[in-house]
């Protein structure tokens, strides 16, 4: 397995500029098999899990072409409405398929997914709400298998704002009959993009960006284009970048505005913000302090920048304090950067962190994609040679990653 290797110590400066977000890429390419006609998905990112959604879309009989960041994606005369444990056991967001597949076709056979090991992340609420809708589903033998000849229109009120339950059934509900009202559904710019997707094929939707979806399902889907918006995730993570070497770093690509709490906490912890209409810059005029953080779902603080957050708030003056709503072991990354010198200690989905005056360098592995990043981050200001070990996780999640990130500087080697 190939490893990062990191020399601590280079100040970060420069642009860099975002690829196509990750989180809303794959939903795009699920939405993709309802179509009945080719799509064009644009400013697609070259990263591990789009490969393995391309894989599953090809297994269903989807012709797909991907060449420089542009995807084509034509229907297939003789579907498959199935994924298989094989290619589903590699990315979690592969549920996302399940309420496509279903309302296209009339009955999926899809594996219990993977992914990342953060915890628990429940697809009750996917079920429940596709069951309400009129699907006959059971889970046998890792496998959920739903039939309906054709679902319902239903009012679906979700005990949490998932994000993956309120795509699943976004798109469900496009193509049932009647209408269906998502009540508290998740406000993610990616599920913003995947409705102005579903839109543009043909889709009735309204009550876009709130916590009230109506859908009326419609009997046909055609064809869309869409240009994939900017990784929020990756921008943040290259800001983090920056400040944890004390650098200036300017991230391009991207909507401010999807960063709003991200950029508030920076600047809180002693970060200089500057804000353009497709970029952002990070400078350090001084010492860094310690703050609060618990994550949210969005606009909340985003679970996904939150290791990457402790690395940085981990070399700052003072104590800071972070909740974890989210995922229930999103903290694995914490024993990996105690390794590095840093000085955090958990209680349940508490952290507690005593800023210390450097990081040193050793061997670390990548316990999940947002963990890799933290740990990376971390070598980059740490004193002398760090290891970034089952960097798999990374290359899942961020396109280009050494490449960027030597790009403004950072001394960064990737091995066998």
């Amino acid at each position: 397995m190939d490893k990062y290797v990191v020399e601590g110590g280079a100040t970060l400066k420069g642009s860099v500029r975002v690829s196509g977000a990750k989180n809303s890429a794959l939903k795009l390419m699920a939405a993709s098999i309802m179509a009945s006609e080719e799509c064009v998905i644009r400013n697609v990112p070259d990263i591990a899990d789009v490969r393995t959604m391309r894989e599953l879309l090809v297994h269903m009989g989807l012709e797909l072409e991907h060449e420089s960041k542009t995807m084509r994606i034509v229907p297939s005369s003789n579907p498959r409405p199935e994924a298989p444990y094989e290619i589903v056991q590699k990315m979690r967001a592969s549920i996302v398929v399940l309420g496509p597949i279903l309302t296209r076709f009339g009955s999926a056979h899809v594996a219990m997914p993977g992914g990342c090991n953060i915890g628990s992340r429940q697809i009750d609420l996917h079920i429940k709400g596709l069951t309400e809708m009129g699907a006959d589903i059971s889970v046998l033998h890792g496998f959920i298998e739903a039939k309906a000849k054709r679902l319902k229109g239903a009012r679906i009120y979700l005990e949490l704002p998932s994000v993956g339950a309120t795509e699943n059934l976004l798109m469900a509900a496009c193509m049932a009959k009647g209408t269906t009202i998502i009540e508290n559904a998740a406000m993610e710019p990616e599920i913003t993009d995947l409705a102005e997707f579903l839109l543009k094929l043909g889709a009735r939707i309204t009550g876009i960006g709130t916590h009230t979806l109506e859908i009326q399902g419609v009997d046909y889907l055609g064809s869309a284009e869409q240009t994939v918006i900017g990784d929020r995730v990756e921008g943040g993570t290259f800001l983090i970048a920056g400040a944890i070497t004390r650098g200036e770093v300017k991230v391009e690509g991207l909507n401010p505005l999807h960063l709003d709490i991200v950029l508030e906490k920076m600047r809180e912890a002693g970060c200089a913000i500057e804000v353009g209409d497709n970029w952002v810059r990070v400078s350090i005029p001084g010492e860094l302090t310690g703050i609060e953080i618990s994550t949210l779902p969005y606009p909340g603080f985003p679970t996904d920048l939150q290791p990457q957050m402790v690395a940085l708030l981990s070399t700052a003056q003072g104590i800071s304090f972070v909740t974890e709503n989210i995922f229930d072991n999103r903290f694995m990354v914490v024993d990996e950067l105690n390794r590095l010198g840093a000085n955090i200690k958990t209680r349940n989905h508490h952290a507690i962190i005593h800023g210390v005056p450097r990081l040193s360098g050793a061997p670390v592995t990548a316990t999940d994609l947002r963990a890799g990043a933290a740990l990376v981050i971390a070598g980059l200001c740490a004193e002398g040679e760090t290891v970034v070990h089952d960097i798999y996780h990374i290359d899942r999640g961020y396109e280009c990653f050494e490449d960027k990130l030597r790009g403004v500087g950072a001394k960064i080697v990737r091995t066998s």
